[in-house]
This record gives C-alpha cells, sequence and structure tokens, in this order.
C-alpha cells in the first residue's frame, strides 16, 4: 500500500508557545513576516460562562483535490504519490494563483526568491527518516505526523483511539471538497 503522509493535531495540548513557528522559521529561513504554519487564537465561553482561550494550529492541509494544484498554470504545484502537496520552485512563476485559491491561507510569496512557499512536511527531513521540525520542537506533543495508511503508524493509532473514545475529530473546511489531509482532535 503506497504511503499518504497526514498530520493531526491534539488541540487541547496547544498552549501557543509558539515552537513550531520558530522550529519551521529556522528549518527553512522563512522570511520574517510570513509563515509556513502558525496558530490562531480564539476565545468562546466554557461551561462555566468564563471566557476560554483556544489555539489552533494551522498550515498547509495537503488536500488530495487541492485548488492551488488545480489552478497552477506551470504545474509547479503539484501532489505527490505520498500525499503531499509540494511546489517546484524551479518552474514557479510568481503568478500567485495558487496563494489566493487555497482557502487554508496556507500559502505566501517569498519576494526575495519570487515564488509562493507553503509547508512541505520538512521533505528532506522525511527523506532522512526523521519528522518535521514543528513535530520535534513541540514541547506539548500536540503534532503527530505518520502515514495515515500504515495501521501501526502514531497517526493511525491516535485516529483509532480518537474513533474509539468517541473524541471530537475533524477536518477544516470539509465542506469545500479539498479533503484535507490535517486531522484535528479535541479529547
Amino acid at each position: 500500500m503506497k504511503k499518504k503522509y497526514a498530520m493531526a493535531y491534539i488541540v487541547d495540548r496547544c498552549v501557543d508557545c509558539k515552537a513550531c513557528m520558530v522550529a519551521c522559521k529556522a528549518e527553512w529561513h522563512v522570511p520574517d513576516e510570513d509563515f509556513r504554519t502558525h496558530i490562531d487564537t480564539g476565545k468562546s465561553p466554557d461551561y462555566t460562562d468564563k471566557l476560554r482561550l483556544h489555539f489552533l494550529p494551522h498550515q498547509c492541509n495537503h488536500c488530495d483535490d487541492a485548488p492551488c494544484v488545480t489552478v497552477c498554470p506551470t504545474k509547479a504545484s503539484y501532489k505527490r504519490e505520498d500525499g503531499i502537496v509540494s511546489i517546484n520552485q524551479k518552474i514557479c512563476v510568481g503568478c500567485k494563483y495558487c496563494i489566493v485559491s487555497c482557502p487554508y491561507d496556507a500559502r505566501f510569496f517569498n519576494h526575495e526568491l519570487g515564488v509562493a512557499e507553503k509547508c512541505t512536511f520538512c521533505l528532506p527531513r522525511i527523506a532522512e527518516g526523521l519528522a518535521p521540525a514543528c513535530v520535534t520542537t513541540c514541547p506539548g506533543n500536540v503534532r503527530v505526523f505518520g502515514d495515515v495508511n500504515d495501521p501501526k503508524s502514531e497517526i493511525s493509532a491516535l485516529l483509532r483511539d480518537a474513533a474509539e473514545k468517541h473524541y471530537k475529530v475533524w477536518k477544516l473546511r470539509q465542506d469545500l471538497g479539498t479533503e484535507p489531509n490535517i486531522y484535528y482532535v479535541q479529547k
């Protein structure tokens, strides 16, 4: 069976420390004003009517039906066999169609390089058998990465356990039909 990489966030564990963002910037030399991963902050009343902060990690969703791939005129944006949506920067012409078409606001234009950029799940690290930088740096073990087609992988075990225990599991904007590969788990 082919590998299919995905990531899950155990959102109850996120404390907005931003270690994932720092690790990503250091790994990829992301310009100061841009991010390949970030954390959205929201407020909601908890069960006692007090306000509670919620932190939601966010990055490219590596969609199975990725709009960014569909609109790319040069095919610089493409879907790999292992499920990762990537960009061939050598043929990217900087038209920004992929940036505009992404419903997850997960791409940015690198003005220095003249190309679009996004999370790649740290492809070079994966090739070396390492987890993405954001995963290894997270002190709360919020991020779980792996092959969802491998029943023995950590991410498969997490999703199975979440289903058995009836935890809330969701994906962002499933209504768009993009088939995202980022899972959110709330225990």
